[in-house]
């Protein structure tokens, strides 16, 4: 069986990536130039990005405006746990992650009425947390109340992650049902910017809408997760009945 030729840009990746997992580029460090580059491989500059374009879309180069392009650090990798739990248990990290936070009060506008099933402009209490490794962005979350549904005291002030946690755990109205759409895609313009990954680097997107006995919407969460070291675990637990197997 004849194998295909591999093309410029994808011999010039298998190159620096050998280069990278053998140490001989180690993590942290700056590559050379692109115009280095494109001279030491002899082809032009867009071949040459669009070699590095598939290294940064593996998440092993990270390209900072200004700076240049960087052999990325292993990230820790975060497990989404789906199901009905508190979404504090997702925003809830241990070291080395750091966690800024902000909360907001905004108007429902036409995605988010239809996500949590209210009139347009209603008001919402968003909270917003970006996970940090280091000075890297690790990850992106938006939850959304509607205000009169939102943890007490959330906006009066500008607590820290912790508390936050705490206020989003606290006892609220029973959930009765949680929905969770899982889709791959490839990240906004502003959401690589936000967590400074490549436009070419698949996130986990994932929508989780959580309703009361009522069928009100109490809660409604949008969480991104780079595809480099995000994950999600979804587990049924069977009854003894649902484990007998059927004649």
């Amino acid at each position: 069986m004849i194998r295909p030729v591999p093309s410029r840009r994808e011999a010039i990746a298998d190159d620096l990536r050998h280069q990278i997992s053998t140490g001989h580029f180690k993590a942290g460090e700056r590559l050379p130039s692109e115009a280095q580059l494109a001279t030491r491989y002899t082809v032009s500059t867009p071949t040459l990005r669009s070699a590095l374009a598939l290294l940064q879309g593996e998440g092993l180069v990270e390209k900072i405006h200004g700076s240049g392009n960087f052999v990325r650090r292993p990230l820790r990798r975060i497990t989404y746990l789906g199901g009905v739990v508190e979404l504090a248990t997702w925003i809830t990290f241990s070291a080395p992650l750091r966690v800024t936070t902000r909360t907001t009060t905004i108007e429902a506008h036409s995605h988010l009425a239809t996500l949590l099933n209210v009139p347009p402009r209603s008001p919402l209490t968003e909270v917003l947390h970006i996970a940090h490794e280091g000075k890297t962005p690790h990850s992106l979350a938006r939850i959304y109340f509607p205000r009169d549904l939102a943890p007490a005291d959330l906006t009066a002030a500008t607590p820290a992650p912790e508390r936050i946690a705490a206020r989003l755990a606290a006892p609220r109205p029973l959930l009765t049902e949680v929905q969770e759409r899982l889709s791959a895609r490839l990240p906004t313009q502003e959401e690589a910017t936000a967590l400074r990954i490549s436009t070419s680097l698949a996130v986990l997107s994932l929508t989780r809408v959580a309703t009361d006995a009522t069928g009100r919407v109490v809660e409604a969460a949008l969480l991104l997760l780079p595809g480099d070291r995000g994950d999600a675990l979804f587990t049924t637990c069977l009854s003894p009945e649902e484990r007998t197997p059927r004649a």
